[in-house]
């Protein structure tokens, strides 16, 4: 009997990452064996078992043969007979399939330290390369969005996902799969992936290769849409500034969410100061009212389809309800603010109201990121050759200055 610690805690080290859960491989071992050891088995489709004081999961070497449809669709083989090189081979990405050989099955030090590389990890890791191991990547389509989630996970190491492990994504994307995934694995790997510190680079990534479309179409239409390119982007800042400020889970859905009302990205000038000036008339109110009635309507389709938590949902929801309101309240008349208080049950949950608030303020920033970032390439795309070439002295700023204002006022803005 052998046993090995295999997968993201092998993986981890490499990367001087904290490890947060051990799991084992052990070779040369039946399930009889297990249990003489005082383990306890759990799962019904293959054999894993828990460490009696540990807890930490302990496998069988096992071996996989796709069946069906969907990551459900396999057959397992789980013997004495099933090789280590065997076992690493069914896993998704190189750097997931290494191990370290310990002691035993009561004992998890290394024997030596040496890491068991059959198919390239420790490469990959040098290069810092997501690849999958074998071509059988392609018979499980929760592989697509592991190895998204992995990306955003490993993003600020300079991870990239490798090109012909890219082409496979978007073959198994095509090919229908996703639609056998369970809305269930959907919401784990998506949470999870949200709760990275750089949570864009998995919606990013989805969106790139068209995975989207089946669980999380309202959000893909709007993305997609040529008038709505810009909103993709401040989505895209916004989340990543959550994982910077440690955002909760609701707060990132919500900032995700806030995707489907065009209107939170409009951060038009408001009179709501004056009692005598009513700030927008009354077909704009109902246009307003309308595409929040849309967006909140995409909320509830892609909660239901993806499984997202209530709370989530519920949270998404207001925040689009409420999100004009919440970019401007220093504008806001007394009136208003205990209408928000109501609205937002901050009678009760004061602590919603804060989340709101913050969620609020990392939109509104992404929103003046993109404004300086698109002042910043007007300031770069005008250049000498851009002005009268007879200009002499203070005359040259001047032309710069007014050309790079012209380029700027020409960009399209929300």
């Amino acid at each position: 009997m052998q046993v090995y610690l295999v997968g993201g805690a092998v993986r981890d080290q490499l990367l001087g990452r904290p490890i947060k859960d051990k799991d084992f491989v052990v070779v040369g071992a039946t399930v009889a064996d297990m249990l003489a050891a005082g383990f306890q088995q759990v799962g019904a489709d293959f054999p894993v078992f828990l460490h009696p004081v540990s807890r930490e999961e302990y496998a069988l070497a096992r071996t996989e043969r796709k069946q069906g449809l969907g990551y459900q669709g396999f057959s397992v083989h789980a013997s004495p007979d099933v090789t280590l090189r065997e076992d690493l081979q069914r896993r998704d990405l190189t750097v997931n399939a290494m191990a370290i050989e310990v002691k035993s099955l009561t004992d998890d030090t290394p024997i030596t330290g040496k890491v068991v590389d059959y198919y390239g990890g420790l490469q990959d890791i040098k290069s810092k390369t997501l690849r999958h191991v074998s071509s059988a990547f392609s018979e499980d389509p929760l592989r697509v969005l592991r190895t998204a989630r992995f990306y955003g996970r490993y993003y600020d190491l300079g991870f990239g996902i490798a090109d012909e492990t890219l082409l496979l994504m978007r073959q198994l994307v095509r090919s229908g799969e996703l639609a056998h995934l369970s809305s269930e694995r959907i919401w784990q790997e998506s949470s999870r992936a949200m709760m990275q510190v750089s949570p864009q680079v998995y919606w990013q990534q989805l969106f790139e290769i068209g995975a989207l479309t089946e669980y999380f179409t309202p959000l893909h239409q709007v993305w997609s849409h040529a008038q709505y390119g810009q909103i993709r982007e401040i989505v895209q800042t916004a989340l990543y500034f959550a994982g910077q400020m440690q955002l909760n889970l609701s707060q990132r859905w919500a900032l995700l969410m806030a995707s489907l009302n065009t209107d939170s990205f409009a951060l038009k000038p408001t009179d709501s100061n004056s009692d005598n000036i009513e700030s927008d008339n009354t077909a704009s109110n109902d246009t307003a009212s309308n595409n929040i009635a849309t967006a909140v309507k995409g909320i509830n389709e892609i909660g239901n389809s993806a499984k997202v938590p209530k709370a989530q949902t519920q949270f998404a929801t207001l925040f689009v309800q409420q999100a004009q309101k919440l970019s401007i309240i220093d504008q806001l008349r007394a009136a208003e603010k205990i209408d928000l208080i109501q609205a937002c049950s901050a009678h009760k949950a004061p602590d919603k109201l804060s989340q709101l608030l913050v969620t609020s303020h990392v939109l509104k920033l992404a929103i003046q990121h993109r404004q300086m970032m698109l002042a910043l390439g007007s300031f770069h795309a005008i250049g000498m050759d851009d002005i009268d070439q007879s200009l002499k002295g203070p005359a040259i700023g001047e032309a710069l200055r007014q050309r790079r204002i012209e380029h700027l006022q020409a960009q399209p803005v929300l």
